[in-house]
């Protein structure tokens, strides 16, 4: 039995999604490397496409705060992936926020 990882990599059509979700993960684990341990607990993803890259955070105060520390590590967001031209940080709560 094959895993989905290995099926999604053979198969053209969902290749895309599969570089993707590698992407997101290459991306929060590196940021959970480098910013603060409060904050990247409140990152709840990461984009990239072509040459924007962006995180989501769990709150607006959350967002600004992060918005601040990709301001510092910019240069090296760019030295990690030399095609990011831009880093956005947008809004997306997390299952926490969630309601019943």
């Amino acid at each position: 039995m094959r895993s989905i990882k290995h099926l999604l990599a053979r198969t053209p059509v969902l290749s895309p999604i599969a570089d993707l979700g590698a992407r997101q993960a290459f991306w929060l684990s590196w940021l959970g490397a480098r910013l603060p341990a409060q904050l990247a607990g409140q990152v709840t993803g990461a984009v990239q496409r072509g040459g924007l890259l962006t995180v989501f955070a769990e709150s607006a105060a959350w967002s600004a705060r992060l918005r601040y520390a990709l301001q510092e590590l910019d240069p090296a967001v760019r030295e990690a992936d030399p095609n990011i031209k831009r880093v956005s940080v947008k809004v997306m709560p997390g299952k926490s926020a969630a309601r019943p």
